[in-house]
């Protein structure tokens, strides 16, 4: 191999490989993914490292760049938790893949259905018989004084026969070269669907590579998983959902992904409610039951009724669900149970027992302090320990304040480790510290090795465990294998296995055969159709806002006088609606945009991918502009900025958006908004007591000047604008129009309830839409408009109590 520093004519070094690889070396004593104990690299990686030597920066910079930017136009984020509040954060993509092999991938899925298996009997147990604690098989303290072990679930007898359904692993590789498993995830695993967006976003920077390098895929994974849920609903009718704590949970981007990806609806607990001992949810056309429930919250949270009276995040009678095996649950409550660190002391003899075979993947190893010769054990090889809280379900090399790490405390001053473990011993676990293996990471332009694990799922199907062939894995930014995770600057990798044969090119939907059979959109959760219905009043109130100020600074440029009488009369008119008016830009408005976006925030999973782009760009673009933008010209220039990309928005939503119940009610939403704010403007602005030039501004604000200047050749007067602006069903910023609208979406909403009498929402607007049809405008006084905001107000309310409560 030709030196580092030996450079050919052309300019490229004589030995790309080695050149890449120069500052590459992996600490002494550690296990390193890329290279073999002899130097040479393992030969799963070699294609890898060929096609990433052969590039110069500039060209792996662009390939980076791709991946990164994929993952910004999907939207990936996390949401990091600190003392001061929640912060969103991009997702941090480590580009550079882990790459296992297909024969040793398949030795530790073999091993990892073993312990599947092995943690579903001891739940079994924990919740029925008690056996193990019974024979001395497991301290009962451990069981009794950890707070996921859940009383109430004692004796339920899980619908499908199992309490466990999709699990994940922690695995590491030990110095040795040997992988072992360094936590259990029962509770509610995260991470399968950032494993997707890794896959997505790296294949994007090896678009040359991953197609012919015989990658296992995921999809075939997911298929299997989304077939064992569906499967399990039997004969009846119930859906199939994902139950998420929420918009403000740290993965709450994986939930809505992971529910558009398998087409599952996303819940909240507030959906749902228990119905003589059936789990519903609450859909605009009434309860509709739910027979299969992926759980994404943990446990003690999801039945104050139950479990932690104090939650707000939980629905009523679920555990009653559950004992009437009414529901199938992913995974059963009370779970968390297994995450436990001190469960890991005693699951190998357990397997012995149970499985009458030793673990054919070892843990970590530990030892719970409440047992004599293990605490003095544990005392003795305090440099090679982690000494940490028994119940707790953090990673070995995850320490904090109360952790002691090599025989020193990580938090301030402490007891004498010799009294903390004898006074406390029972609560005390040690753990044999971490030495991660390292993996290749590009960091600052040079390949160098990095501590990392990977998290493996695997979800049971009809015919046993299947492994998801790949994961996630965790890499340090820096050396210490403390640091990984990604508040500390951590980042993740998507997970190759790499067979030596060519791989079957996996699909989520395969082809069925039989006559085609077109499927309709699924039920609307109220909550959704609420959120949609006021995403879509806001967008049109923070229009209605932008074309008010708008007016307001072109007649103020025109005039240079804010005292002028039109003027201080339109100050008063934007005022009114909470706007500051010696703001050119209004703190209010931004407001409105977080309002809008908070709600399409909640159905993430309904809403496209674009439209989130869109209305995140809309909010991006009025921060910037806010303490920027001067009064009169300048800020009209910039509002109308805004305005047009509202209408992209607008358009973007009207063009590409199904007309599924969801769009129904979004368009429902900004009629009725524009209709009320269409009223208001007219009811302030052509009323005999308003200052001269209201016509005008009236016109202006209903984006209708050119309109009306093509119909009446005549000066505007009061019913001229009426007629276009209350009573013209062709002028798409009438309140007519909007009527049409809402009584068009709504006879279609009620369409799904069959014949009946109509209904108080339906008469409503057939009042108000007919008195209009016949209406004149010498007809609509100020007093009558008055009438008419308030009937269009209680349309709003009707729809409210119809299908949103």
């Amino acid at each position: 191999m030709s030196a580092p520093d030996e450079i050919a004519t052309d300019g490229i070094p004589a030995d790309p490989v080695a050149a890449l690889l120069k500052d590459y070396h992996p600490p002494p004593q550690v296990a390193d993914e890329l290279m073999q104990p002899d130097g040479t690299l393992r030969p799963v990686w070699k294609p890898l490292i060929d096609l990433v030597a052969g590039l110069s920066s500039e060209e792996l910079e662009q390939r980076f760049a791709r991946g990164d930017q994929y993952l910004h136009d999907a939207g990936v984020y996390y949401r990091e938790h600190t003392s001061s509040g929640s912060t969103i954060r991009d997702w941090p993509l480590s580009h550079i893949p882990v790459m296992i092999s297909r024969e040793e991938w398949q030795v530790l899925a073999e091993g990892l259905v073993q312990r599947a298996e092995l943690l579903e009997k001891v739940m079994a147990d924990l919740y029925g018989v008690g056996d193990l604690v019974a024979r001395g098989l497991l301290p009962a303290e451990l069981v009794a004084q950890n707070r996921e072990w859940l009383r109430p679930i004692v004796g339920i007898k899980p619908s499908s026969g199992y309490f466990l359904h999709f699990l994940a692993f922690e695995i590491g590789r030990s110095p040795d070269g040997s992988w072992i498993v360094l936590g259990d995830r029962t509770q509610a695993p995260s991470g399968s669907g950032f494993s997707l967006e890794n896959r997505m976003a790296t294949s994007r920077v090896f678009h040359d590579l991953f197609p012919k390098a015989n990658v296992e895929r995921l999809a075939g994974f997911y298929r299997a998983h989304r077939d064992a849920m569906s499967a399990l609903r039997g004969d009846n009718d119930g859906r199939v959902a994902i139950l998420t704590p929420g918009q403000n949970t740290d993965t709450y981007f994986e939930h809505a992904y992971i529910a558009r990806y398998l087409g599952f609806l996303l819940l909240e607990c507030e959906d749902l409610k228990v119905q003589d001992g059936k789990l519903m949810v609450r859909t605009i056309h009434g309860p509709q039951p739910v027979s299969v429930l992926w759980r994404r919250l943990d446990s003690r949270f999801a039945d104050p009724l139950e479990l932690d009276e104090n939650s707000a995040l939980g629905t009523p009678g679920m555990v009653s669900a559950l004992r009437s095996q009414a529901l199938t649950m992913f995974n059963c409550l009370g779970s968390g149970v297994l995450e436990a660190r001190a469960l890991m002391a005693f699951l190998p003899h357990i397997c012995r027992v149970l499985m009458g075979e030793p673990l054919k993947l070892p843990n970590i190893a530990t030892w719970w302090c409440g047992q004599n010769a293990e605490r003095r054990y544990v005392y003795d090889n305090l440099e090679r320990m982690m000494i940490g809280r028994a119940l707790s379900s953090d990673l070995p090399f995850e320490v904090d304040a109360s952790t002691a790490l090599g025989g020193d405390f990580r938090g301030t001053a402490h007891k004498p480790i010799a009294d903390w473990l004898e006074a406390e011993g029972n609560r005390l676990v040690g753990q044999e510290a971490v030495t991660l293996s390292t993996t290749p990471a590009m960091i600052d332009g040079q390949l160098v090795p990095r501590p990392m694990l990977v998290r493996v799922f695997v979800t049971r199907t009809p015919t046993g465990w299947s492994v998801m062939p790949g994961g996630y894995a965790r890499i340090g930014r820096t050396d210490d294998p403390t640091a990984l995770a990604m508040k500390n600057g951590g980042s993740v990798a998507d997970v190759w296995v790499v067979s030596d044969k060519p791989v079957h090119v996996e699909s989520l939907t395969p082809q069925e055969e039989g006559p085609f059979l077109r499927r309709m959109p699924g039920i609307l959760p109220s909550r959704a159709a609420d959120n949609l219905f006021w995403l879509g009043r806001y967008v049109e109130r923070v229009e209605n806002r932008i074309r008010e100020l708008r007016a307001y600074h072109l007649r103020l440029e025109e005039a240079g006088d804010r005292s002028l009488p039109l003027l201080s009369y339109m100050a008063e008119f934007i005022e009114g609606f909470d706007l500051d008016i010696e703001e050119p830009l209004p703190a209010g408005i931004l407001d409105l945009f977080d309002a809008a976006r908070n709600c399409a925030g909640k159905v993430r999973d309904r809403f496209s991918t674009d439209g989130w782009h869109a209305l995140s760009d809309l909010s991006f673009s009025a921060r910037g502009m806010y303490n920027r933008v001067r009064p009169g010209d300048d800020a009209a220039r910039e509002l109308g900025v805004l305005l047009r990309k509202l209408a992209g928005f607008s358009g973007l939503v009207q063009d590409n958006m199904f007309r599924f119940s969801g769009w129904r009610f979004l368009t429902m939403g900004r009629a009725l908004e524009r209709a009320d704010h269409m009223l208001s403007v007219l009811i302030a602005f052509i009323d005999p007591e308003t200052p001269p030039g209201g016509f005008d501004v009236a016109i202006d604000v209903g984006d209708s000047v050119m309109t009306h200047r093509r119909r009446y050749s005549v000066t505007n007067n009061r019913n001229t604008v009426v007629d276009l602006m209350v009573l013209d069903p062709g002028n798409p910023r009438s309140v007519m129009f909007q009527l049409d609208l809402v009584r068009e979406q709504e006879e279609l909403l009620s369409r799904f309830d069959g014949p009946g009498p109509i209904s108080d929402l339906a008469r409503k607007i057939l009042v108000v839409h007919t008195a209009l049809a016949v209406a004149v405008p010498e007809e609509l006084t100020t007093e009558r408009l008055i009438e008419l905001r308030t009937d269009v107000r209680a349309i709003s309310d009707a729809v409210t109590a119809q299908y949103l409560s």
